[in-house]
């Protein structure tokens, strides 16, 4: 039995073992013994996990990948040596699951090869629920994993490089060739892995800080005192170095920074 991919799910399943098992390596963390695999297709990369002996929990959209798991994972497990019970398929959508009855207060690392037309979503959603997620890794076209993990001064550095790095430490690990997927798809894939903060959480509002971020960048050839007009800035805050800046020369701590200044601004 196999899977047929499925292009409105974006779906593109990995073939290689080697890589399989990089991905899996790639989580090293000791806090948490519960992992969480979102779209596993056939479970080339499941296998790996289970064999580090995690309890681990996958989560398919899928109804025929569902199917194939349930098939074939109690058979995977009498070879590794590991108990059925540490394994739970879950069916269902991650963006529109509420991830706490999951994690129920666990720590939880999540991993994937992840579907490309949702794989920002589904960093935002782990963002969202960062008390629970002390590690992430997965697969995402290189693009947006090189956007992931970009720093200050490049074209690229944007929205999804502040948001995520303000709360987690993120390594580019490697590059992977369409010719290990089927189907494969038309551009190279990346990898990354997020390690998420001794403190993650943030010294100015939060809602405030995102809001900044992403107005500064929804028009990132103005400087800032001009993207950021709607904040009401003072004649003064105006003239202040941070605003002459545009938005892809500022660090994470210096969009802390911005925040802190705009909020004390608007009191």
């Amino acid at each position: 039995m196999s899977v047929k991919a499925k292009k409105h799910l974006g779906q593109h399943f990995l073939t290689d073992e080697n890589i399989a098992k990089k991905i899996a390596d790639a989580l090293v963390g000791k806090n948490y013994n519960h992992v969480l695999e979102i779209g596993p297709g056939m479970g080339v990369l499941t296998k790996y996990l289970l064999q580090k002996k995690p309890k681990v929990t996958v989560m398919e959209l899928d109804r025929e990948s569902v199917a194939y798991l349930h098939d074939t994972f109690p058979i995977e497990h009498l070879k590794l040596d590991t108990s059925s019970e540490k394994m739970n398929i879950i069916e269902g959508d991650f963006l529109k699951k509420d991830l706490s009855t999951i994690f129920k207060q666990e720590q939880v690392a999540i991993i994937g090869n992840f579907p490309y037309n949702i794989s920002t979503q589904i960093v935002f959603k782990a963002i969202e629920n960062r008390q629970y997620v002390p590690e992430f890794a997965g697969m995402f076209q290189k693009e947006v994993a090189k956007r992931i993990a970009e720093k200050e001064g490049s074209k690229v550095y944007g929205i999804l490089s502040v948001l995520t790095q303000a709360f987690f430490d993120v390594e580019y690990l490697f590059t992977v060739p369409p010719t290990v997927f089927n189907p494969p798809p038309k551009v190279d894939s990346g990898v990354i892995r997020l390690t998420r903060k001794k403190d993650f959480s943030l010294p100015v509002d939060e809602k405030l800080f995102f809001r900044v971020v992403k107005t500064a960048f929804n028009q990132r050839r103005k400087m800032l005192r001009g993207s950021l007009k709607s904040f009401n800035l003072s004649d003064a805050l105006k003239e202040d170095p941070f605003f002459t800046k545009r938005p892809e020369q500022l660090s994470v701590q210096e969009f802390i920074e911005l925040t802190a200044k705009i909020a004390e601004n608007q009191q």
